[in-house]
Parts: C-alpha cells; structure tokens; sequence
C-alpha cells in the first residue's frame, strides 16, 4: 500500500532587496508641477508692460519705465519653459486610459509644438529686455530683433508653437473631458486656455486665458492625487515578484500554485 503525499513546487523567493513602489512620487511631483507653467505664465502676461506685437522701440520704451520688474519676468518665463511639458504629459496620463487615440493625437501635437519652440525660439529673454536691463547699444539690438522676426527657422518654431497650444491642447482637453477622469470644465478650461492665448490682442487678456488653462491644470493636478498608484501606473517588476511571493506564503499548505 503506498501513501501519496502532496508536495508543494518551489516558490521563487522574494528579493532581498525589493525595490520601493515608487509611483506615489511620480504621481504627486506630477500634480504639484502640472499647474505651475500656465499660472507663471499668467503672472508673466499680466506684469509685463508690453503686448507681443509691438515694435522694438516700443518695447524698449515700455521696459524702461519699468525696470524693476524685468527680473522677475525672467523667473516667471523661466517657470514656464522648465516645467510645460511635464505639465502637458500630467495631463495626458489623466487622460490616456478614458479615450487612448484622442489624448495620444493632442498630446503628440502639444509636445512636439513646445518642443520646437522651446528648442528654437528659446530664452527667457528678449532683445528689447536685454537691451534695456544691460544698457547695450539699441540700434545694434534693434537690427539682432528684425533679423530673429526675419529668420526662417524661427518662424516655422514659432508656427508650431502656436499649432501645439492651440490644437494640441484643445484635443487634449478634448481628451480630458471625454476620458471622464475629471469633470468636464476642466476640459474646457485646457481648450480655452490655449486657443487664448495666440490670438487675444492684449497681454492681460492673454494672461486671464493663461489663468483659464492653469484652472484646467489644476484640475489635473486633483486627479492625480485621488487616483490610486495602481490607477497611475502598473508597478515595478520586482514589486510584483515581491507581492507575488507574499501571497503565495499566505496559502494553505497543498493550495499552492
């Protein structure tokens, strides 16, 4: 008479050093970051003493009155250049899982319009404000400004810089509305935003529209917080291994698997 025993297959044991789950970071530095370039900008538009279609002269008149804020120009522009495509990719991850094709068509136009005029268009600065704040010589930095407007390169850089704020972030706040992961005014709030910003004369109007999208971003910011990291992200792969080993230990004796 023989007796048959069950025997239990090896396990793979857990790490000995298990990494750390870390998609909670990611996830609020996201949060924390997705508001910041639009509302900076805002700040930017509403401070500066000249809209973007004046002539050189013009420029240099307006920031010599008012020189004390030039510095902190600066810092704001710097703000947004930094920090708005890890703003725009916050709002495609929101928006990915709820309509997949719609976020990737926006987020593909957005980043690739920042990303040339960025690249290209560069700087936190202007010829008129370095001009001014560094008492260089006006008819030298008069002709440097006519030959950026003038110069090809930049003027493709700055057509698509335009094409990614406007459509791309009004397909994706399209997208964010659509994927229900936020309510619908913060979609419409990215979608005005954007379209605003080109096209409004003013700086100050311009400015309010960036307020409109960093409102939106905010908005982004909120699901980011409530979702879960499991909801953000899938985790680490050795994060799984170690939670795998962990309820294979918790079966009964023989119900392993």
């Amino acid at each position: 008479m023989s007796s048959k025993t069950d025997t239990a297959p090896p396990t793979s044991p857990a790490p000995a050093n298990p990494v750390r789950d870390r998609r909670g970071f990611w996830r609020i530095l996201l949060a924390v970051i997705a508001p910041l370039p639009f509302l900076a900008k805002g700040v930017y538009y509403l401070l500066t003493p000249v809209a973007g279609d004046v002539t050189f002269k013009e420029s240099v008149t307006s920031f010599e009155a008012h020189r004390g804020i030039l510095e902190a120009l600066k810092w704001f522009d710097a703000v947004f250049v930094v920090l708005v495509i890890p703003a725009t990719i916050a709002a495609a991850w929101v928006a990915r899982r709820g309509a997949p094709r719609l976020t990737t068509a926006g987020a593909a136009i957005a980043l690739t319009g920042l990303f040339f005029g960025i690249s290209l268009l560069g700087g936190v600065t202007t010829p008129a404000m370095m001009a001014v704040q560094h008492d260089l010589d006006h008819t030298s930095m008069a002709a440097l400004d006519d030959a950026l407007h003038h110069e090809p390169l930049l003027g493709i850089a700055s057509l698509l810089f335009i094409v990614g704020i406007v459509l791309g972030l009004g397909l994706l706040g399209g997208a964010l509305k659509r994927s229900r992961a936020v309510p619908a005014w913060v979609g419409f709030a990215v979608m005005i935003g954007g379209a605003t910003h080109p096209f409004i004369p003013s700086h100050v109007g311009q400015g309010i529209g960036l307020f409109v999208a960093a409102a939106g971003f905010v908005g982004v910011s909120v699901a980011l917080l409530r979702m879960s990291n499991d909801e953000f992200d899938l985790p680490a792969t050795s994060h799984i291994v170690r939670h795998r080993a962990r309820d294979v230990g918790r079966l009964p004796h023989g119900e392993r698997t």
